[in-house]
């Protein structure tokens, strides 16, 4: 039996060779120095924040060197495969306005001429790549099976040997032909692994674009590609998938630097073109004092849905990756507050090496300072968006409140220190409720009073301002002198100078009465500019407020 025979017989429904998947795609029509990168995230579960980061980083990568963002799906662990996570998937890079030039639209469409782009559809190349792997010697079929791996794995651990299937402990590369097809007429299952060349006591220097060169043992460790169901690992799919696609950049978690001599090894006896890769290091949380990887498991910010849930904006999400993917970004967005964030040139030489802290502070004032920049009408429409989604009843307000709402938004809007309060825009509502008349019905429990207490003393500034120093259409200049007016004539001082310098000669003084009406108002002590509310709530509804405080 010839190679080639023993390779159909494995691999027998295989239509097409290697070589015809080599001349189906055409070579990229791309500048020098052009990069064509990948993000692959697996559909195993919810979309970790780690895809948002490599996504933004493929996405200015390609754009700033007129490059292309390839969107890849690694669906070939199809056991832990969630029934949605491709939507998932396609829906975070959406929410986030990460677009890519190439890649699946759904699970039957994809735009791109280097498809398919979900892996389990690629099976047919796979198998014709490991058919010309047969043909050449460089790889078997391996019939061990999950006993046999762990007995073998608890014989190396008692012996202190290394754990995994290489050298003598490989046994099935060492079958024959013959004992091959013989077991695999009986019924055998078996899975093809790699027949590696390599000497574990050899060094290999590679030079990668963030960790810089880096020294590990050769691979000798006879890996699996495809597995039984015909399906590929990782470690097999993503190098043949980089080759036919022609990916110049492998942008990746630096968890699977170990991996590395393998797919060196791989590329080798293949025959393929080296590529860059880039390992980056991953998010960190603080526990303990002790630094951990972002988990899945323990930290809902690992959830890029975390962001959109609590209204952060999604520019602001993108600006902390971008501070976090190079140090140098916020000096640069300081220089060029209005470009594009896929502007900025990222420098492979100035990302972290060993992995940032998760700083959802940072996170935090990056949305404050994008909120305050929107106008009114912007604020207005974002934040209904978010209500859509997750808050009906703010949603309902909203919608039924237009004028006020954007009216709201725009107190303090603008100028040259716009108001910060707003963090997200599912922070709002706690910011504003106060300016619905439904709400302030149902939430209107504590009235923050302050230095004037005394109920009595509280309705008679009340009564007093409405019946004789309220009056709708005066501007604010006019307003405040009014309420000056009426301290003098309570008996607290309208001049903030002379009360410091004689306070036993007063009640109180104007900031103390203007927080009654503040608080009368609102339930709050601490607001946007008074003056602004009560233009906005009107007569009406300021003497209703009023009425009902005095009724308490």
């Amino acid at each position: 039996m010839t190679r080639e025979e023993y390779a159909d017989f494995l691999l027998p429904n295989v239509e097409h060779d290697r070589a015809y998947y080599e001349n189906l795609y055409p070579k990229r029509n791309l500048k020098e120095g052009a990069r064509v990168v990948r993000v692959a995230p697996s559909p195993t579960g919810f979309v970790h924040f780690g895809t948002l980061f490599q996504g933004l980083m493929d996405r200015s990568l390609a754009t700033t060197s007129d490059g292309v963002f390839i969107l890849r799906i690694e669906d070939t662990d199809q056991k832990r495969e969630l029934e949605t996570g491709i939507e998932q998937i396609l829906d975070a890079l959406l929410v986030y306005d990460i677009p890519y030039d190439e890649g699946p639209i759904s699970r039957e469409e994809e735009k791109g001429k280097y498809g398919p782009y979900i892996q389990s559809k690629r099976k047919d190349i796979y198998a014709a790549f490991m058919k010309d792997m047969i043909i050449h010697d460089l790889a078997y079929p391996s019939f061990a099976t999950a006993e046999e791996l762990e007995e073998i794995r608890k014989f190396q651990e008692g012996r202190k040997a290394r754990v995994g299937y290489y050298g003598k402990y490989a046994k099935d590369r060492y079958l024959s032909m013959e004992e091959v097809v013989e077991r695999v007429k009986k019924g055998e299952k078996y899975a093809f692994r790699l027949k590696s060349r390599g000497d574990f006591e050899n060094k290999v220097t590679y030079h990668d674009l963030v960790k810089g060169d880096v020294e590990f043992p050769e691979n000798d460790v006879d890996y699996v590609l495809l597995k039984e169901d015909g399906l590929p690992t990782y470690h097999f799919a993503h190098v043949i998938d980089d080759y036919l696609m022609q990916v110049t950049h492998v942008v990746r978690g630096d968890e699977w630097l170990s991996s590395l001599p393998l797919h060196l090894e791989l590329i080798k006896v293949l025959g393929l073109p080296s590529v860059h890769h880039l390992h980056t290091a991953p998010l960190m949380k603080e526990e303990d004092g002790i630094r951990r990887k972002l988990s899945k498991r323990k930290d809902p910010e690992a959830n890029v849905y975390e962001f959109k849930k609590q209204g952060i904006p999604k520019e602001a999400v993108k600006e902390y990756l971008m501070t976090v993917i190079n140090s140098n970004f916020e000096e640069w967005r300081g220089e060029n507050p209005t470009k594009d964030i896929l502007e900025f040139p990222i420098s492979f030489e100035k990302m972290n090496v060993s992995g940032a802290l998760f700083d959802m502070e940072k996170m935090i004032n990056l949305s404050k300072n994008f909120i305050s920049l929107l106008s009114a009408e912007e604020v207005y429409e974002r934040v209904c968006a978010w209500a859509k989604d997750f808050d009906s009843h703010f949603y309902t307000l909203l919608k039924e409140n237009k004028e006020l709402s954007i009216a709201t938004y725009q107190i303090e809007r603008g100028g040259v220190k716009p108001r910060k309060d707003y963090t997200s825009f599912g922070d709002i509502y706690s910011h504003t409720w106060y300016m619905y008349q439904e709400a302030f019905d149902e939430e209107k429990k504590n009235y923050e009073f302050d230095k004037i207490t005394d109920p009595e003393e509280i309705k008679k500034i009340l009564t007093i301002y409405l019946e004789s120093y309220y009056e709708e259409s005066d501007d604010q200049e006019t307003w405040f002198q009014k309420i000056k007016e009426m301290c003098d004539q309570l008996g607290y001082a309208s001049n903030m100078k002379e009360y410091k310098q004689n306070p036993e000669n007063y009640k109180g003084n104007v900031a103390d009465v203007s927080t009654v009406l503040r608080v009368a108002l609102t339930t709050k002590s601490r607001t946007p500019n008074l003056y602004d509310i009560m233009q906005i709530l009107g007569h009406e509804e300021i003497k209703r407020r009023f009425d009902s405080f005095q009724k308490i």
